[in-house]
């Protein structure tokens, strides 16, 4: 993502909720990946660290995700929000219900 003012809160940085935002869709998307066809999961929990505050001077931001462990039942990830020199901006984990196939 790309923050800009459009994403800023009333004290002048972008809002958490961006982060939060670019965090659990790279958590999902790794989670999707350790699944059989026509599994879904949800999101049963998120946490986030925020380490640095992000401004549209932040420029381009970037968000990985790896699963930590992927069962019948439940799934847990953990990603990173970096900025384009490397550095760490918040930090997520997520455990996501599996969601039998239909």
């Amino acid at each position: 993502g790309r923050p800009g003012e459009e994403h800023y809160n009333p004290l002048g940085s972008v809002h958490g909720g961006y982060a939060a935002t670019l965090l659990d869709s790279a958590l999902g998307c790794a989670v999707q990946t350790t699944l059989a066809a026509g599994v879904g999961y949800a999101t049963a929990s998120l946490e986030i660290k925020y380490l640095r505050p992000i401004t549209r001077d932040t420029g381009r931001v970037v968000a990985e995700a790896r699963v930590v462990h992927s069962g019948r039942t439940q799934a847990t990830a953990e990603a990173e929000l970096t900025d384009e020199a490397g550095r760490i901006l918040a930090t997520a984990t997520t455990t996501c219900l599996v969601l039998a196939a239909r």
